[in-house]
């Protein structure tokens, strides 16, 4: 069975079931308290809890797609059979129940059986069950245990486990969670340990793969740790895609599948090498070629914070790794394109975005590869006789050669030898209180004593990046600013040079804002709260708890004109700002040029 078939008999299968297919949402969620989307139910939280009516917007109870995630944790397990980056999730769901239109654990459990057996053709004997055991208050799942055993599955077969593999969520700190049931599914004796205790969840093989994992949410957690009854069960399912598609086509990972053979080959024809010979090597490239292509297209940029730095992470392994393969130069390049042909008819995203997709990987890598080879030395250097790395030279890699401590800690650890992560997590501490104290200017703030003309000038960055998002799109993001009396200079992700009516169009819309004569409104708060309230942050090591944020238009007390209409910009800032909009004058930019690789830089001035 081909990936894409498996796609639509998938979705075609629920939509017979009367479930409304939903189209995969964005790898960079709604929800900032989270880096990515990991799981397929983080688009329809909002639903899961009661706060939204899913009758109201779907006009279904039952919904199902088909979606894109990437796990962080994930990464340094890349190289075995089962662990990936990015990967797809199949999932479905009933949002609350009632008679006649929402199903709990019997109806999810009959249509997981179903699918599996009926519509792909698997073997029921060979399915293990894992069932919560209870914990924390929150009792056994007897009932799923008595279900799965009515149809068909023997209790011999139906194990139990705490609240580290069978209880699900919440994504964040806080949601919507519950007791989970997943069906493992034996792939043989060859694939394992031959302990007399192995099973699901053996911490020694990979024979017993789970598929398919059932989350019946009962519950909310709350910041303190407790749990809550939801006003509504749930049902949230989700099968690892890549897992089952391996399953079925027989082969011993997904990597044989064709959603990696096309790039395995392509890496093969490249280095000259076999990927029977070098299969750690080969899914380290292929993996995190794939995940980084579907980073890029959602607008994350390779940088040192957050999601940004995720993308540099796995961009610079697969650079260290193609060195280990003797990869020649600008090999990314082909990579990515291969995997943007794989997935390019069911996300059209990755084609509509290739050419800037291309441009950032190919800017990551010559600005990596040009360090990489001296950082080496000087890592291999640190090794010679050595029993550990310390904090302060691990954090000098980082700061010289920009190696991400997972590549050093990688590094030393295929010798036998230990970084001590602490000690660079307190270098990299001081390091940023160091370069806090002159922080404050370069990322937005002015001090008490900037001048009148220098304050207006600060305001106008405010509206000058909110008019980039407009235009460019909301991966666009502050890099820094620098601001006098005279002029300002604002740096910004972006892998490409804007063309002049883009240009243009920002200046348009900076200019219709002043006129619009909006109300800049100053409010403080803790920073998390900033965040939800949809505040701007592109510097958040630099942060205390309690911070200023400054909003352009929206709700404001007083009278004039659009005050009441759609705040326009809403950053964290440490200010100062001018009072309204009107008083910036003309707003001109005078020039837009290359600031680095993936970053441009604007230089504008007020007349």
């Amino acid at each position: 069975m081909t990936s894409k078939k498996l796609r639509q008999n998938f979705l075609d299968y629920f939509k017979k079931k009367r479930h409304e297919i939903v189209s995969s949402s964005s790898l960079v969620p709604e929800d900032k308290t989270v880096l990515l989307t990991s799981a397929g139910m983080q688009q329809f939280t909002s639903y899961l809890s009661g706060e939204k009516d899913v009758l109201k917007d779907f006009g279904t109870r039952h919904l199902c797609s088909v979606q894109k995630c990437f796990r962080t944790p994930d990464i340094d397990e890349v190289g075995d059979d089962i662990h990936h980056t990015f990967f797809e999730m199949l999932g479905n769901w009933s949002i609350g129940e009632d008679s006649e239109n929402g199903y709990f654990k019997e109806g999810a459990i009959k249509l997981a059986l179903d699918f599996f057996v009926n519509e792909v053709g698997l073997d029921k004997n060979k399915f293990w069950i894992t069932i919560f055991k209870g914990e924390n208050d929150i009792p056994r799942d007897e009932e799923s245990c008595q279900i799965w055993q009515k149809y068909g599955i023997s209790e011999k077969r139906i194990v139990e486990f705490g609240s580290e593999d069978n209880f699900w969520g919440p994504t964040a700190n806080t949601g919507p969670c519950g007791p989970c049931s997943e069906i493992h599914y034996d792939r043989g004796k060859k694939y394992g340990c031959g302990g007399p205790n192995c099973g699901p969840n053996c911490p020694r093989c990979n024979r017993f793969l789970e598929l398919w994992n059932l989350v019946f949410m009962e519950y909310e957690r709350n910041e303190d740790g407790s749990y809550l009854k939801l006003p509504q069960r749930n049902v949230d399912t989700g099968i690892g895609f890549e897992r089952l598609l391996a399953i079925l086509e027989n082969k011993d990972s997904a990597y044989e599948t064709d959603l990696f053979s096309p790039i395995i080959r392509k890496v093969e024809k490249i280095s000259n090498k076999k990927y029977e010979d070098n299969k750690k090597d080969f899914r380290i490239v292929v993996d995190h070629i794939r995940g980084a292509v579907f980073l890029i297209s959602e607008g994350v940029l390779p940088g040192n914070i957050e999601k940004s730095y995720i993308l540099r992470r796995v961009l610079r392994r697969v650079i260290r790794y193609g060195k280990i393969l003797k990869m020649p130069k600008n090999f990314l390049i082909p990579l990515a394109q291969k995997a943007i042909e794989i997935y390019q008819d069911v996300y059209p995203e990755l084609r509509h975005n290739q050419e800037n997709i291309l441009a950032v990987i190919q800017n990551e890598e010559e600005k990596f590869v040009k360090t990489l080879d001296n950082g080496l030395k000087q890592l291999n250097r640190l090794l010679k006789g050595a029993e550990n790395i310390s904090g302060e030279d691990a954090f000098y890699l980082y700061k010289t050669y920009g190696f991400p401590l997972e590549i050093t800690d990688e590094i030393a650890k295929e010798k036998g030898i230990k970084v001590d992560r602490k000690e660079f997590q307190e270098a990299l501490k001081k390091h940023q209180k160091i370069s806090r104290a002159g922080a404050e200017k370069k990322f937005g703030g002015l001090g008490k004593g900037a001048g009148y003309e220098s304050i207006k000038l600060h305001t106008a960055t405010h509206l000058l990046h909110a008019a980039l998002r407009k235009v460019l799109g909301e991966h666009v993001g502050q890099m820094g600013s620098d601001i006098t009396s005279q002029r300002l200079r604002f740096d910004f992700s972006y892998p490409s040079k804007m063309a002049e009516e883009e240009i243009k169009k920002v200046e348009e819309i900076v200019n219709q804002k002043i006129k619009e004569n909006l109300v800049i409104k100053k409010e403080e708060m803790p920073y998390g709260e900033a965040i939800k309230s949809g505040a701007l942050a592109f510097f958040k090591e630099k942060y205390p708890e309690k911070v200023t944020v400054y909003s352009i238009g929206g709700p404001s007390a007083g009278s004039g004109q659009a005050l009441f209409g759609q705040v326009f910009s809403k950053e964290i800032c440490a200010g100062p700002h001018v009072k309204r909009t009107s008083e910036l004058g003309k707003f001109k930019i005078i020039k837009e040029e290359s600031s680095g690789a993936g970053v441009r830089r604007i230089r504008a001035v007020l007349k």
